[in-house]
């Protein structure tokens, strides 16, 4: 009579939303047990979880997994998980690590360059048949020797700013403390990078103190041929200002990945051929999925070893 094999592989729990599946999982299950239900026997017992994309983990989730000891996320931010509640109960988070930095400082600069050459606006322009009609498409701008303050140094501020020295700009940059091994730059506050900047780039981590850090002041500082680029978080700049320096032309332009409400994006920048519009992809490659599971297999290994995390969460 055959026997059953007992299954050693340690539980996980895969928290996501409806919208959001965790890419290539099946590399997981040849490591783990995997489920994704806080009603499942299961739960009370799990002790890691995987946090897919913007999948809330609040004080509520928490009370399902009274054994929890470690939240794995699979993204840069972590502004869904409720981090004090996490190190109240003692539990350890982790976040994406490396495994974007390269990705989205590419397309922030693809963003940056699409703005200032006016790329998909002479897409637009010839497409539509108005080049035969309206002759020459006006000059766009170069990127080389712009003056760029990067919001937030971290892992993918440092990519954005190395990518950024090769195209010849000059960089400096904010973020919650100065950077000793950093040679750029350091501005304690925002609106002082904006005055000394003709380009901000935010991808620095959503917090209390920095939702709305680019404000009406840091707009006004940067002035009217300044441009804004968001590859963070939306809730970083105050999009109704935003909207409004852009319509009324007191701002250069923006290249937006990233909204405060999305999927809703303010209708009032449609028409604007100085702002270039992305539905969150910075991070969407399969070269970023790739290095994601490797990531999250890494951080379970080593907790489940008892080693020390890959990539622990740390505020920039």
């Amino acid at each position: 009579m055959a026997t059953e094999v007992e299954d050693h592989r340690p539980l996980v729990l895969v928290h996501h939303l409806a919208s959001f599946k965790l890419p290539l999982q099946d590399r997981l299950i040849t490591h783990f047990r995997l489920f994704d239900s806080l009603a499942s026997p299961e739960a009370s017992s799990v002790l890691a979880l995987i946090c897919v994309g913007p999948t809330p983990v609040t004080v509520d989730t928490l009370d399902h997994l009274p054994s929890l000891r470690l939240v794995v996320g699979s993204s840069a931010g972590l502004d869904h998980v409720d981090l004090v509640e996490c190190r109240r109960r003692g539990i350890a988070v982790t976040n994406s690590g490396d495994a974007y930095s390269e990705n989205v400082a590419d397309y922030a600069v693809a963003l940056l360059l699409d703005v200032l050459r006016r790329l998909s606006a002479a897409d637009r322009f010839v497409r539509s048949g108005l080049w035969p009609q309206q002759g020459e498409y006006p000059l766009g701008c170069k990127l080389g020797g712009k003056r760029v303050g990067i919001v937030g140094l971290g892992s993918i501020g440092y990519e954005v700013a190395k990518r950024l020295v090769a195209f010849g700009c000059t960089v400096a940059y904010n973020s919650r403390n100065k950077k000793p091994s950093a040679l750029y730059p350091y501005y304690a506050n925002v609106h002082d990078l904006a005055v000394n900047s003709d380009v901000l780039i935010v991808c620095c981590a959503l917090t209390n103190e920095t939702h709305h850090i680019i404000n009406k002041d840091v707009l006004t500082a940067l002035g009217r041929e300044g441009v804004i680029i968001n590859v963070g978080r939306g809730a970083l700049v105050d999009e109704k200002e935003l909207v409004q320096f852009l319509v009324q032309g007191e701002i250069g332009g923006a290249g937006l990945d990233v909204f405060e409400n999305e999927p809703n994006v303010p209708k009032e920048l449609f028409a604007l051929d100085n702002v270039v519009l992305s539905p969150h992809l910075a991070v969407s490659t399969p070269e970023s999925f790739e290095a994601l599971n490797e990531v999250i297999i890494a951080n379970l290994k080593a907790f489940f070893s008892n080693k020390p995390l890959l990539s622990p969460f740390q505020q920039e």
